[in-house]
């Protein structure tokens, strides 16, 4: 990869999901010409975005965050419309209620779902059949898709190719600096190489975990982060869960849902997909701290609890774990809902943070960007 020119129109650090699709918008709907997409890893959309569950919320999942799952509702559409190719529907998707310590009975998840608009209906008797009676109070057939990580690399590439986006692979922003008449610096480290400076009207920072991971004059979010180190157990499922996704909610909290990225399901539990968590701070490296950790599955017991909702999960072969550090705001852990963080940075102008806690978050962000003032290019 040739070396960056050092003068860009925007710097765009992180190259999942978010990062590519911002690159994409500034370029194509904003008249940026420069731009310059840095990425740790070696490829696109390798870390987060390949590495959680690949679910395209329908709002379902949020009963407890009114506005996430409306959110999710309003976006939905959008997404099968933009990326048709990359989302599976050719699967049944069961959302299923427990009878103990769930946070919803079944009438008031019917409630929720009439409220935001979500399809819902009964469960046909022969799907009801797969869970236990006694621990379920009642299944419903609703819509909900996933996505395929890898067709939306290939989408990114392609379309930051033809935009003219300059991508550096293996290779990290240490700090961000102000600079002289407005403009923003932005230290590059790459994995092999001389440190480089680059100078930038704009910095957006989509880096997920690593936010706060600058020097320099980047202050940090003012949003509470808090890390977690996930699990998600990649399992070949039995013929009689073949071709479904299963969501129990909500307190008992577990789902099987299609990964289309590697033709299995991923299995998360509320109480074993969590390894360990901390208050997000400058200087705590959640990569550094994802590749120290000691990566010893807890399927067996994901699997010894959803086994008691859902019998038919014991006869599933664990294959593989991804192992991935998820992002939360603090302010959210209570409802569980899944709002955008999207920040301008007073002591840097013209530096945003962005992180979404979903895929479909995108359009809420690209609606933010739609009201902020990009100064074009040849104006500065």
């Amino acid at each position: 990869m040739s070396t960056a020119d050092t003068s860009q129109d925007a710097v765009i650090i992180g190259g999942g999901f978010y990062g590519a699709a911002i690159a994409i918008y500034l370029a194509r709907q904003r008249g940026l010409r420069r731009i310059l997409l840095v990425e740790r890893a070696p490829a696109l959309l390798t870390r987060a975005s390949y590495n959680n569950q690949a679910r395209v919320h329908n709002g379902y999942h949020y009963p407890r965050s009114f506005t996430t799952a409306y959110r999710s509702r309003v976006n939905l559409p959008r997404f099968l419309r933009d990326w048709p190719d990359a989302v599976k529907q050719d699967f049944t998707k069961l959302y299923a209620i427990a009878r103990r310590n769930s946070k919803v009975t079944a009438k008031q998840f019917e409630r929720f779902c009439r409220e935001i608009g979500a399809r819902i209906q009964p469960a046909y008797p022969t799907l009801q059949a797969l869970f236990e009676p006694r621990l379920i109070e009642d299944v419903f057939l609703v819509e909900e898709y996933a996505f395929d990580a890898t067709k939306l690399a290939s989408w990114a590439e392609r379309e930051l190719k033809e935009c003219g986006v300059q991508i550096r692979f293996e290779t990290r922003v240490t700090a961000i600096s102000n600079g002289s008449n407005g403009t923003l610096l932005a230290t590059l480290q790459p994995d092999r190489g001389a440190e480089e400076l680059i100078t930038s009207r704009y910095v957006f920072n989509c880096t997920y975990s690593g936010l706060n991971q600058f020097k320099g004059d980047f202050a940090g979010t003012r949003t509470g982060l808090k890390q977690e180190i996930t699990e998600m157990a990649l399992m070949q499922v039995p013929p009689a869960l073949q071709g479904l996704g299963i969501t129990v909610m909500d307190g008992p909290f577990f789902s099987i849902m299609p990964f289309p990225a590697r033709g299995l399901h991923t299995v998360s539990h509320v109480r074993y997909t969590p390894h360990m968590h901390w208050n997000d701070e400058q200087g705590i490296d959640p990569s550094e701290k994802l590749r120290q950790y000691h990566r010893e599955t807890r399927v067996d017991r994901m699997l010894r609890d959803v086994g008691r909702y859902l019998p038919a999960v014991r006869d599933a072969k664990y294959v593989d774990s991804l192992f991935e550090v998820k992002t939360v705001l603090m302010k959210n852990e209570n409802d569980d809902g899944r709002p955008i963080l999207f920040e301008k940075h007073p002591e840097l102008p013209g530096c945003y943070s962005v992180l979404g806690g979903k895929i479909d978050n995108i359009y809420d962000v690209l609606e933010k960007l739609d009201a902020e003032q990009f100064v074009a290019p040849g104006t500065r």
